[in-house]
């Protein structure tokens, strides 16, 4: 379980803003692209959905799946590099039946996997952004 302590600082409908302190763990998040970064980048604002009905300036927990961490975190940094290694590997298995250069039609291969993989990505990402499971929750209220 992923847990980052923050305040409330707006409240909408069912969801809270939260300021936080940026950690690591933002990087394999989802919903990384609806959270607002400070100037310096060491604090954000991250949409939540508030189940405890927080109030502004009360100090709360966000809670985020760790398997939701972690498929996203597969997802982004994993999957495109073993697609590219796949199709570069496969390039270089296949160039001789057709008399191309085994190191030309790997790297072609290669570069193009990946950046089929990164449009998957993108599109899967968007996709999980929409849903419950990969937002962050608030859980309680610190006092």
């Amino acid at each position: 379980m992923a847990t980052e302590k923050g305040i409330v600082i707006e409240i909408g409908r069912g969801t809270a803003w939260v300021k936080t302190s940026r950690t690591a763990s933002c990087e394999g998040c989802a919903q990384r692209k609806s959270c607002h970064v400070s100037a310096d980048g060491n604090e954000m604002e991250v949409e939540a959905i508030n189940a405890v009905g927080a109030r502004v300036d009360d100090r709360v927990v966000l809670h985020m799946k760790s398997s939701a961490l972690l498929k996203a975190s597969f997802l982004l940094y994993i999957f495109p590099i073993m697609v590219m290694l796949a199709a570069a590997l496969l390039g270089q298995h296949l160039a001789p039946n057709w008399d191309l250069n085994p190191s030309g039609l790997s790297a072609t291969a290669g570069i193009s996997a990946f950046i089929l993989a990164f449009l998957f990505v993108r599109k899967k990402g968007n996709q999980m952004a929409k849903s419950q499971d990969y937002r962050p929750r608030i859980i309680r209220v610190v006092k």
